[in-house]
């Protein structure tokens, strides 16, 4: 079961993976949760928090800003540093 986890994971697209992120908090915070499936939900989460967080470095890598000149004109583009 781990290595289909994982390999769907990997698949999943931000928005899916943040939506399944957050139901997954959502049980785990409520309590009602048998012990061994929270381990195994939580496991997933973990796994749908680094395909959020690769997916996140993968867009910050493709955006820039655009450059401009003193009187305001674009003159090209340089990579957005977001730190």
């Amino acid at each position: 079961m781990a290595d289909n986890t994982v390999t769907d994971v990997k698949k999943l697209s931000f928005e899916r993976a943040i939506e399944e992120l957050e139901s997954i908090v959502k049980r785990l915070e409520d309590g009602k949760v048998p012990l061994e499936e929270s381990v195994a939900i939580y496991e997933r989460g973990e796994a749908l928090k680094r395909r959020c967080e690769e997916l996140l470095r993968q867009a910050e890598a493709r955006v820039e800003k655009i450059t401009t000149d003193a009187s305001g004109r674009a003159t090209g583009v340089a990579p957005l540093d977001v730190q």
